[in-house]
């Protein structure tokens, strides 16, 4: 089994609020990211496929078009976006990192097989809001 990333970067902004608390709640638990004027992040997300290597073209999968997707279906409907109110798959959902690495999933788990002639399958997805602060998330 042979594991390949790739690298992609997106700019969005969020707050973090439970609607059924209270302003006092929300702050206290989500502090500075429960600000009501929002706040942003520079993402960088990184997908890690794992397949066997095709003995013709000799890779799991090619690297352009998984970036082609990833681009299509994750970073263009999420960059320079107000996950709260811009994004559709985030609806109604508080924009943890871990829910966004979660609905992220939800979209890239059935397409790459199908865009990698049933040649690979995600394994892993990291998603970093911050040079610190990041998440992993395997299905």
């Amino acid at each position: 089994m042979v594991y390949i990333s790739r690298r992609a970067y997106f700019n969005a902004a969020h707050k973090l609020y439970n609607d059924a608390w209270t302003l006092e709640q929300n702050q206290e638990v989500y502090g500075v990211c429960a600000n009501e004027y929002w706040h942003g992040h520079n993402f960088e997300l990184i997908v890690t496929v794992k397949g066997e290597i095709h003995p013709e073209s000799q890779w799991v999968m090619d690297m352009k078009k998984l970036g082609a997707l990833v681009k299509k279906e994750v970073t263009e409907k999420l960059d320079h976006r107000n996950m709260n109110i811009d994004v559709d798959f985030m609806k109604g959902k508080i924009p943890t990192c871990e829910v966004l690495v979660i609905e992220i999933w939800k979209i890239l788990f059935p397409l790459i097989p199908i865009h990698s002639n049933n040649q690979a399958q995600l394994h892993k997805l990291q998603l970093f809001e911050t040079h610190n602060n990041f998440v992993e998330y395997y299905g």
